[in-house]
């Protein structure tokens, strides 16, 4: 509330939480699946990725498949879904670090340590670790900061700017976020 920018959202909207998530896995895959690419794109791909390597399920609601799971997709030819290569690999070595262990997203203790071995995968950067850490990790410190929509919310050009705008924020960056993108 003390920042300019967020006290009139705040006011407007008081409580606004970070969303979480049902599964981790899929939310990461998602967080891929969505880079530099559009939200209707992203949810076409992730759509033609379910239907293709999901569990077919009869569902309420018009539900059909259930998300892929990490031992499916680590094996899955994605390209022939239309993804490019990089972005396919990117999703099946999660795939796989997942399977062996390497990444868990169930009881996190140390989220710095989590995001390092997250960020060795090829393909995934400090934007796609910070939203995975808000969604799937519920970190209330985790900071995407070099978001366009969260760079435009303040009209600032680079990430290092949103950074120190936001250490004010701390320790509650990803409810800004929020109420940023909101």
């Amino acid at each position: 509330r003390g920042d300019p920018a967020l006290a009139g959202r705040v006011e407007a909207d008081p409580g606004l939480r970070v969303p979480g998530c049902w599964n981790g896995f899929e939310l990461a895959t998602r967080a891929i699946l969505g880079q530099q690419i559009t939200v209707k794109g992203a949810t076409a791909m992730a759509g033609r990725m379910v239907t293709a390597y999901g569990k077919a399920f009869d569902g309420p609601g018009g539900l059909t498949h259930l998300f892929p799971s990490p031992e499916v997709v680590a094996e899955a030819k994605l390209s022939e879904i239309g993804l490019t290569g990089a972005r396919a690999e990117t999703i099946r070595t999660l795939a796989g670090a997942v399977c062996n262990g390497k990444i868990n997203f169930e009881g996190v203790v140390d989220s710095e340590a989590f995001l390092d071995r997250l960020c060795e995968i090829p393909g995934i950067g400090k934007w796609t670790a910070q939203y995975v850490a808000m969604r799937a990790l519920g970190e209330p410190d985790a900071f995407p900061s070099s978001d366009l929509g969260l760079l435009r919310a303040l009209a600032l050009d680079t990430s290092r700017e949103l950074e120190d705008r936001a250490e004010a924020w701390r320790p509650w960056r990803a409810y800004a976020a929020m109420y940023l993108w909101r």
